[in-house]
């Protein structure tokens, strides 16, 4: 995919919101020594969706995109994976999807995704945000970590995949 947007640094972060968000200096910061208020994310990348007839859910597959290489499979519904494959592929349907509406929306109301972020996994459910720069400001939206990847993939420039930290980690132990 050659609309990728490129990022510098191995890993991300970003100040724990919930308890200021007044100051926000830059849609993505790169990485240094983290602080007990941050939380950092790793740079992954979509490299396939998968649907393995002896498994329920198709997975989508993720792998990040600096040493050392972890990947991380995300079960996903079935609509959501050939959605997914379909923003993967560059491929429009004749008549909007919901996730191509969206990112037409979005798109006609000055709505930037800056990056979609895979914030946890409970009882093997992963949770995400989607993080917008809008003409009011930034904002985010809890969102479900399909919809992210695939509206993050339907942008005119990719908006990174971002995952954090603790997440990888609890899947490498």
């Amino acid at each position: 995919m050659s609309d990728e947007t490129e990022i510098e640094a191995s890993s991300v972060t970003t100040p724990d919101t919930s308890a200021d968000d007044s100051a926000v200096t830059s849609a993505v910061e790169s990485a240094e020594e983290p602080r007990s208020d941050t939380t950092v994310f790793r740079v992954m990348t979509v490299e396939s969706v998968v649907f393995d007839l002896g498994d329920s859910s198709p997975q989508v597959h993720l792998m990040e995109n600096e040493a050392p290489y972890r990947h991380l499979s995300v079960p996903i519904a079935l609509g959501e994976a050939q959605s997914l494959w379909a923003a993967l592929n560059r491929v429009t349907g004749r008549r909007p999807s919901t996730h191509e509406l969206t990112t037409a929306i979005l798109r006609r109301m000055q709505a930037d995704i800056i990056a979609v972020r895979v914030l946890r996994v409970e009882n093997g459910v992963f949770y995400a945000n989607l993080d917008l720069m809008t003409p009011r400001g930034r904002e985010e939206f809890d969102c479900r970590t399909s919809d992210g990847f695939i509206l993050a993939l339907r942008q005119t420039v990719v908006a990174p995949i971002l995952c954090a930290e603790e997440v990888l980690a609890s899947f490498y132990l």
